[in-house]
């Protein structure tokens, strides 16, 4: 039975990793994947998913306004396919899940999205938000906080190496700009700890 999944966690945390290695046993069993990428993310150049390991491969790409129903549709098109995967998921808008919902249930295609649950705010993503409401299944992938404790939260730093407090919810960036922290430091990131005992 085909399912929305929602893999999320915070950065740095293996999530392109997981997706690839999902692919992978795909095509070694003969399926046929269709993988998907945020176009303005580039950092591993145009169209393509990349792991920090070093392993990617190429994908299509998904930007702001596209009809995922159409884009999945012309791809099973070309030739079977047994999964779709989807990198970057919190980029999705809120259309473009209700539209992989609707793959899911009426082309019976499973959908695999992997993405941030959260932006250096503490605040869900658009993507992430619709995920998490219409996924029908979650999993989290779990990372820790340089103190031991799972990371839930990351925070942006700045020029200087200080977290940053306000700014766009989107900026792509890996390690230099991005760090994965539990509850606790990432509040103390953010000055939020006056108070604490």
């Amino acid at each position: 039975m085909a399912k929305l999944y929602f893999h999320y966690s915070t950065m740095n945390a293996g999530k392109s990793t997981i997706l690839l290695q999902a692919a992978h046993n795909y095509r070694e069993r003969g399926m046929q994947t269709y993988l998907i990428t945020a176009q303005f993310d580039n950092r591993a150049g145009e169209g393509r998913i990349a792991s920090r390991i070093g392993i990617g491969d190429p994908a299509d790409t998904f930007a702001e306004g596209d009809d995922m129903v159409a884009k999945i549709t012309e791809r099973l098109d070309a030739g079977p396919c047994a999964c779709v995967f989807i990198d970057e998921a919190q980029f999705l808008s809120r259309d473009q899940v209700w539209q992989l919902a609707r793959v899911v249930d009426d082309l019976r295609i499973p959908v695999m999205c992997y993405g941030l649950r959260v932006d250096f705010r503490g605040e869900l993503f658009p993507g992430s938000a619709a995920l998490l409401a219409l996924a029908d299944e979650m999993r989290e992938v779990r990372t820790i906080c340089h103190c031991g404790k799972k990371a839930t939260m990351v925070v942006r730093l700045g020029p200087d190496g200080q977290a940053l407090r306000d700014g766009a919810q989107v900026q792509i960036g890996g390690n230099e700009t991005y760090v994965s922290l539990c509850r606790r430091h990432w509040r103390e990131a953010a000055g939020d700890l006056a108070n604490a005992r």
